[in-house]
């Protein structure tokens, strides 16, 4: 019932480096930014410096949790939000919400 979402992220997914509490692997996946309703500003300026509140998309068979490092195209994310999406009683895909991490500044 879910080879089609294994064939669509075979066919068209990024590559993705995924780090969670069991180690480090690769996988297959849709990650895309957030469309904001109004994207007027990027961020927000505040006593602390730049924030980007910008979001981000993770759509793929491999399970991922709050906390979970994503990397993809130079890119580094951080888990916010996850659940799981089923067609019938089987898993179809795991959905994510990301926020990018950046480096701190030295």
């Amino acid at each position: 019932m879910t080879a089609w979402v294994e064939e669509i992220l075979s066919r068209y997914g990024q590559t993705v480096s995924l780090e969670t509490g069991e180690g480090r692997r690769a996988a297959r996946a849709f990650i895309q930014p957030v469309r904001e309703r109004r994207e007027l500003v990027a961020g927000t300026v505040t006593e602390i410096g730049w924030v980007d509140e910008r979001l981000w998309l993770y759509l793929g068979r491999e399970e991922i949790g709050p906390g979970d490092t994503v990397r993809w195209n130079g890119m580094e994310f951080q888990v916010r939000s996850n659940r799981p999406y089923f067609t019938g009683g089987t898993l179809s895909h795991w959905w994510a919400s990301l926020e990018r991490r950046w480096e701190a500044a030295e």
